[in-house]
């Protein structure tokens, strides 16, 4: 009884049938991942208001740090208290306004992923 060949499959490739529907809006997604004019301008946003909550970081920072060596230059028997002052007056405040800055800017992030994400 002779075999008979097994039937060989062939995959034909082509275009898909069946294409996207595009949903009704726009995704920003898309517009920031082909670096497009208004992917750029979404970008540039984030980045301005990161720009803008580190300065006003560094803002009260020069306002609170900045007026030291003038106190200090009109206190010079006060050693002690610039010692105080820099070592424990100091630390509580720059705690706050790092915490305030790592939330701020993590806000800014979700914010803004919330803006490209799909909904």
């Amino acid at each position: 009884m002779p075999q008979e060949p097994a039937e060989r499959r062939v995959v034909v490739t082509g275009p898909p049938r069946r294409t996207r529907r595009s949903s009704g809006y726009y995704r920003p997604r898309t517009e920031i991942d082909e670096q497009t004019t208004l992917g750029h301008t979404y970008v540039r946003s984030l980045m301005r208001i990161q720009l803008r909550t580190g300065l006003t970081v560094f803002a009260v920072l020069a306002l609170l740090i900045g007026p030291l060596p003038l106190v200090f230059a009109a206190a010079p028997d006060a050693r002690r208290l610039e010692w105080a002052v820099l070592g424990f007056g100091l630390y509580p405040p720059l705690v706050l306004l790092a915490r305030w800055y790592v939330r701020r800017a993590e806000r800014n992030e979700r914010d803004f992923v919330r803006l490209v994400e799909d909904r």
